[in-house]
């Protein structure tokens, strides 16, 4: 999936199956210190792999806070079918109710209209004024510009809620 360049599409680049590989080992363990990470998607009624989807911390410097992202990837043949949309609301879920975090980020290339509409979808919401320069992208890359999504955790009635 890493490799694919049109799954890889809002990244600077892809990624080799064997570093993919390595990267899954590290990250299997991260799940296991932490209690969140990159969590393997299947689909309910069809064996077999369906993507990621991510509650992470950022560990690079960012002009925002809090640094606590969640994030999805996909492969082709699973677009469209609203599994990005599922598997996040139920993470957000999970950060909300479990580990109590007070509100999730989310961010892509300005231009990733796909993962914008899943966080429009999430209920996450988008300042203009946060955009920003990825610090990960190259100087006048055409993915440089980013946008950033905000989700609230609404301590009162113990549901999501986003900012007024």
């Amino acid at each position: 999936m890493n490799a694919d360049p049109r799954v890889m599409e809002f990244f600077p680049s892809t990624t080799p199956r064997e570093r993919s590989i390595e990267i899954a080992a590290l990250l299997r363990r991260e799940i296991e210190q932490n209690g969140y990470g990159w969590f393997v998607m299947e689909r309910k009624h069809a064996p077999g792999f369906a993507g990621v989807v991510a509650l992470d911390d950022i560990r690079y410097e960012v002009p925002f806070e809090p640094r606590r992202e969640i994030g999805w990837r996909l492969p082709v043949a699973v677009w469209g079918h609203g599994y990005a949309t599922e598997a996040a609301s139920a993470l957000l879920r999970y950060a909300f109710e479990t580990l109590r975090w007070p509100q999730v980020i989310a961010m892509t290339a300005a231009v990733n209209a796909r993962s914008r509409r899943v966080m429009e979808r999430l209920g996450m919401v988008h300042d203009a004024r946060e955009d920003f320069q990825h610090p990960r992208v190259p100087q006048d890359h055409p993915l440089k510009h980013h946008v950033l999504y905000r989700k609230f955790r609404d301590d009162r009635a113990g549901e999501l809620r986003s900012p007024k």
